[in-house]
């Protein structure tokens, strides 16, 4: 090869070299695309009188007994029974229970009674002493006395509106 060509391939593979190192700090130190928000759920609306189901209900279990990972088999028991699975964790609150306690602003909402009616034994309703999430909370006691055959779905006694998760696929 001459001496011009081996010059060329040299400062040709230079100019790669410059060009690479440029585009790769100005990737390093770019900004994120912004990505449009989707929203987190839906909003469905159940009617007074018309049929409130378990896969409307998103439900979180607390732990306030002694025994471990309680509050997580609960959740799977209500999922397999058609509920929304939300949290399964200890109780942050101070709200005393024996067997199960269902935290709800309003103890007369439909969701807290198709909840409530899936337990065994007394069921105590209270109103939250801590942020919930959003969806209908359970606390479980020592006492825990377990689930029981029961219906997964409730006439609405008034009009409910549940968030239920939007699941968007790629």
């Amino acid at each position: 090869m001459s001496r011009a060509i081996e010059r060329l391939v040299v400062l040709g593979a230079a100019g790669v070299f410059v060009a690479g190192t440029f585009l790769g700090v100005n990737l390093a130190f770019s900004k994120p695309e912004p990505v449009a928000e989707e929203a987190t759920c839906e909003i469905k609306k159940v009617a007074r009188g018309e049929v409130l189901s378990s896969n409307l209900v998103m439900v979180h279990v607390y732990n306030s007994s002694k025994r471990a990972g309680i509050a997580n088999r609960v959740k799977i028991n209500l999922e397999r029974r058609g509920f929304l699975g939300g949290v399964a964790k200890n109780n942050p609150g101070r709200v005393k229970v024996k067997n199960v306690t269902v935290l709800a602003p309003d103890p007369d909402d439909p969701r807290v009674k198709l909840v409530a009616q899936q337990f065994k034994g007394k069921v105590a309703k209270a109103a939250p002493d801590f942020e919930t999430e959003d969806g209908i909370s359970v606390l479980i006691g020592p006492d825990y006395k377990g689930l029981k055959k029961a219906k997964t779905k409730v006439k609405a006694s008034r009009d409910v509106s549940v968030c239920v998760p939007a699941i968007t696929l790629p």
